[in-house]
């Protein structure tokens, strides 16, 4: 028995080691796919920031110029104020459509299938094509919105909602709800549907009503689909700016000057490709900061199963 036991602990390891080789071949590809379109470009653009970058002509390192240079620049920290302010609103106004829908369609009903389809096909639409859509939509002659309004009496002359700010901003607002709240209902609705009913029905037995219910079971157990669709929420507006690129230009008065849109204007209009990538690293560091901000907020407490 010692000499069988002896023996076969090579192979053993042997299998192990095959097993550990055959695991790494499997995400190999994974691997090359991060690094060739995340790693590497990530360092170049660390590098780049650290240069004088003009589209043509020779580079020149110059340091933490460029970052110095950003505390200096008061467009972009309005942008990134108008950003933040942007992502509170549209995130509240996501969340505020989402879960009722995502309640609405969790359980299996007439109609629900149709339901989840038509509330989620939105999310398909490309985010370029949904404000070419919306362009034409918000168009004060060619459009639907103000042209309808118009013809049914409910105001006495055609308004251009892209005129001024706050009706372009709601505009702007509704439009991604109307693109992304289908996406968000999705992961609510899984979320939801991962708590067992024998809990809900205990709760129901001991005489717990609904919002007893919700602040008790629902909300704690759904701590870690939330922060997912926060996360998603929240990157996705702070990266903003098809929207505010196809449909306003940054209008009206620049008063729409998103911080993803400040970054492609000094980096393809003005053609400072160095700033405009220490500035990327700049709002990557924001970014991932806020992520981890809302990680530790949403974290699991201690002693909830």
């Amino acid at each position: 028995m010692t000499a069988i036991a002896v023996t076969s602990a090579p192979a053993r390891s042997r299998a192990t080691s095959l097993r550990q080789w055959v695991g790494l071949l499997y995400v190999l590809p994974a691997v090359a796919f991060v690094t060739v379109f995340f790693v590497i470009p990530l360092g170049m653009t660390a590098w780049m920031s650290l240069h004088n970058w003009p589209l043509m002509g020779e580079h020149s390192f110059i340091g933490f110029d460029n970052y110095f240079a950003i505390l200096r620049d008061t467009r972009f920290w309005n942008a990134l104020k108008f950003t933040f302010y942007y992502t509170v609103i549209v995130t509240i106004a996501i969340f505020a459509v989402a879960f009722p829908l995502a309640i609405f369609i969790e359980k299996p009903r007439p109609l629900t299938n149709l339901y989840r389809t038509a509330f989620f096909m939105p999310a398909v639409v490309g985010f370029a094509s949904a404000s070419l859509l919306w362009s034409w939509l918000l168009n004060v002659d060619s459009g639907l919105f103000s042209p309808a309004v118009f013809d049914l009496g409910l105001t006495g002359k055609k308004i251009n909602l892209l005129a001024t700010f706050q009706p372009a901003f709601w505009s702007i607002i509704a439009m991604v709800v109307w693109k992304v709240a289908g996406f968000t209902m999705i992961i609510l609705m899984t979320g939801l549907q991962s708590i067992p009913q024998d809990l809900q029905e205990a709760a129901v037995i001991d005489g717990a009503g609904p919002f007893a219910r919700f602040r008790a079971i629902t909300l704690p157990l759904m701590r870690r689909t939330l922060a997912l669709a926060l996360i998603l929420s929240v990157a996705g507006s702070i990266l903003a700016f098809d929207q505010f690129y196809i449909i306003l230009r940054g209008g009206p008065r620049n008063q729409t000057l998103t911080a993803v849109y400040w970054i492609f204007n000094q980096s393809f209009v003005s053609f400072k490709l160095g700033y405009g990538a220490a500035l990327s690293m700049v709002l990557l560091v924001i970014l991932v900061a806020l992520s981890l901000i809302q990680l530790w907020l949403l974290r699991k407490p201690e002693g909830l199963d």
